[in-house]
């Protein structure tokens, strides 16, 4: 992520996870708070970041070659089978990564995902035999997992279809609506982009199918991060900045992450919230918002679900602001989870000692 690493994180992949973290220096809480090093030099910082989320936000470009692929996949499943297509996740959300795949989910007759499944990846099939095809479709395969999924290459773009996911069109929906809230040019969002870029790019802790972090539950906790702290977030570093020195020092082990508030595990699967603890301010969202966002986005559960309403206690818990029983954090495998902590810890310190040596200059100066 080129400039980052002058002053953020270095990367955490499996070559340096190892890797002894640094002492921080000797300081006060108010030392290492970003405010503590001037606004002056707090903007610099903040000028660095827009630069660096320029260049992995969705361009001009890259929006025109998606919207071409999904309506060029809309079109040839709903010719062949009639089937409506929708897209959801971070392409119509615009937070995607310059390597993030199109989710797109396809709907037809209630229960009927099996088949479906099936046909959609045989006309996928037809199309990467079909020399006349518009688009260059390869590498399609059937993915028989708890959510079933078509997974392929279009355009070289990494193309994911489900079948029947209203949630996912519902949890687009409820982000979109909390963006609007948050305002500030969109800060939700270019947040969730810079926080999926460290992420994904500096520590290797964003990908579900590795056992890391879902995109989803990652746009959960950057909210919970909103939720208590808005009124002092003004920029993605700072949302960074305390994303990082937050989740540093979240007891993962005994707690779950709630909108409503932090749920001691010992209570599941029972969802007990307790009062969240921030830096004075109000909280972003009330009950009423979280009760009505439950009323208008949640998604009725299928017969097959209705046995499981229970949340299931994973090694990263995080709770689903629509679905009360629903552990966004169940991906992460158990080893993942302490390399997560760990990233967070090693990201924290390094953002920590930043703003430490700008506040000693200052000092200095």
């Amino acid at each position: 992520m080129g400039n980052l690493r002058d002053w953020s994180a270095e990367p955490i992949g499996a070559e340096t996870e190892d890797k002894p973290v640094p002492s921080s220096p000797s300081t006060s809480s108010s030392d290492r708070n970003p405010a503590a090093i001037g606004a002056a030099r707090w903007e610099r910082a903040e000028q660095t970041t827009r630069e660096i989320i320029s260049h992995v936000q969705p361009s001009d470009v890259s929006e025109e070659r998606r919207k071409e692929v999904i309506d060029y996949v809309q079109r040839l499943i709903k010719g062949c089978l009639g089937c409506e297509v929708f897209p959801f996740g971070s392409v119509p959300l615009r937070t995607y990564l310059p390597d993030g795949d199109i989710d797109l989910t396809a709907f037809g007759g209630i229960n009927a995902e099996d088949a479906l499944a099936s046909d959609v990846c045989s006309v996928l099939e037809g199309e990467d035999r079909n020399r006349a095809a518009k688009f260059v479709v390869k590498d399609v395969q059937l993915i028989r997992a708890e959510v079933k999924i078509v997974k392929c290459l279009v355009q070289n773009i990494v193309v994911d279809i489900s079948f029947n996911q209203l949630g996912g069109l519902c949890t687009l929906c409820f982000l979109e609506e909390v963006d609007r809230l948050i305002g500030k040019d969109n800060l939700f969002k270019r947040s969730i982009i810079l926080i999926k870029a460290w992420c994904y790019y500096e520590s290797r802790i964003l990908g579900a199918h590795h056992g890391l972090i879902s995109t989803y539950a990652l746009e959960t906790l950057v909210l919970y991060v909103f939720h208590l702290f808005h009124s002092s977030l003004n920029g993605p570093l700072a949302v960074l900045y305390k994303f990082l020195d937050y989740f540093s020092k979240f007891d993962w082990d005994n707690y779950c992450i709630s909108l409503n508030g932090p749920v001691r595990v010992s209570s599941l699967p029972e969802i007990r919230a307790e009062t969240p603890e921030n830096d004075g301010g109000g909280l972003l969202l009330s009950n009423e918002f979280l009760r009505k966002s439950v009323e208008k986005f949640s998604v009725p559960l299928k017969g097959s679900e209705s046995s499981s309403r229970s949340f299931t206690q994973k090694h990263l818990n995080i709770v689903d602001p629509l679905r009360e029983n629903n552990n966004l954090g169940r991906s992460v495998s158990k080893g993942n989870f302490y390399r997560i902590r760990s990233a967070f810890t090693y990201g924290a310190r390094k953002l920590h000692l930043y703003s430490f040596l700008q506040w000693k200059n200052q000092k200095k100066a």
